[in-house]
């Protein structure tokens, strides 16, 4: 499938408001580490306007609409999520994002399975979790493995669907699947392993709203005809 250069222009000035809180969060919360209900909101103001962006471009209970119901989900989930790290309440966190991920594996489809590619992603992702084994206690170490499954599985069935559809957005969502795993991964990286990283939550929170900006932007064409996509270069 192809989008001519309109229906992109029209689809990312429909995102100002999501360019806009994402300027305002990084100009107002200046340092790494601010845990109010003021800086929390301000964290949510992106993915708030991402929430925006699905409804106003269109959406409906009908099954034709299911990808997009499941993302608005999935950023609802986000934004408590946000709320959550924000306020110091990780555990919460961490399981409001498992359902954000739950929710984005299932706007993302199941055929085709792809086995292999999610047996590769599965085995890294183990493979990754070893490297923390040192710094966590049994529960948290629970925790971190059963969300790096789900994140993994968010990634492997985008993988598999922007293989299978081989369209722009498709691809576009595998890609803010990839930036999500980069945010999380640098999260712990500076969190757990206690490796320092220049500006960390400046990578973190970028990375991060990439993911969700890309995801998001996945649903554009949904609900619409091929025809009204068009198919001008």
């Amino acid at each position: 499938m192809y989008y001519n250069l309109r229906f992109l222009a029209i689809e990312f000035l429909k995102l100002i408001p999501f360019y806009i809180s994402v300027v305002l969060y990084f100009s107002l919360v200046r340092q790494d580490q601010v845990w109010t209900l003021w800086t929390s909101a301000l964290r949510c103001l992106p993915i708030m306007a991402l929430m925006f962006y699905v409804s106003i471009k269109g959406l409906s209970i009908k099954k034709h609409y299911g990808q997009s119901q499941l993302i608005l989900i999935g950023l609802m989930f986000s934004c408590a999520g946000d709320v959550m790290f924000n306020l110091l309440l990780f555990a919460l966190g961490m399981t409001c994002f498992g359902a954000t991920q739950i929710c984005y594996m299932f706007a993302f489809g199941w055929r085709p399975l792809k086995i292999i590619i999610g047996a590769c992603l599965h085995i890294s992702s183990i493979g990754l979790i070893y490297f923390v084994i040192g710094h966590l206690n049994i529960a948290h170490l629970i925790g971190v493995f059963i969300y790096c499954t789900l994140i993994t599985g968010m990634f492997w069935r985008s993988l598999a669907r922007a293989l299978h559809v081989k369209s722009f957005l498709a691809f576009f969502a595998a890609v803010g699947a990839a930036l999500f795993i980069i945010s999380d991964a640098l999260a712990a990286v500076i969190h757990i392993l206690h490796v320092k990283l220049p500006a960390p939550r400046l990578q973190i929170m970028i990375t991060y709203y990439a993911a969700q900006f890309a995801i998001a932007l996945s649903t554009a064409d949904e609900g619409r005809p091929p025809a009204a996509l068009g198919s001008e270069q």
